[in-house]
């Protein structure tokens, strides 16, 4: 099994792992507060944006950062909520068939980033109700705050 094969597995391992048993606005500000606490540890600056059923539930957007970032946490929570993959994953199915958003899926690169940094707000027998998105680091950090923050939220 090729490295991008087994990523694809590992990636979608963890969003099984990573479902809600609910997902409420306390949670989805409590979500948000930890990774601006993180973030201000580490002195990194990011725009974050938690959205639940098209409703924008938390958004945080820190110094050094611009209007950008908030395109591109759009972007990327556009991805995860359509697609219910992360965004990160979207991103490394695409580079395994050598294809772009558009060329694959036929939508509007400027309403869809398929890079790392959004995770499906996943609720168990639900599905696939928002996204949490980050944008500011590598994607492949973004993807891993995201994941790492909302892990201990799963019940």
């Amino acid at each position: 099994m090729d490295d991008i094969t087994q990523q694809l597995e590992s990636l979608l391992q963890e969003e099984e792992q990573l479902q809600f048993t609910q997902f409420t606005n306390e949670m989805a500000f409590q979500i948000g507060c930890t990774m601006v606490e993180r973030m201000k540890l580490e002195n990194k600056h990011i725009t974050i944006d938690i959205t639940r059923n098209g409703q924008q539930l938390f958004h945080y957007a820190f110094p050094k950062t611009s209007a950008d970032n908030d395109q591109w946490v759009r972007r990327k929570g556009n991805v995860a909520t359509r697609f219910g993959h992360s965004s990160h994953y979207i991103s490394t199915y695409l580079k395994s068939i050598q294809k772009n958003i558009q060329e694959r899926y036929y939508v509007d690169p400027a309403d869809y980033a398929a890079s790392g940094g959004a995770f499906p707000i996943i609720v168990k027998d639900v599905g696939v109700v928002g996204a949490i998105a980050v944008s500011g680091l590598a994607q492949e950090e973004d993807h891993s705050l995201v994941t790492s923050v909302i892990k201990p939220f799963i019940n």
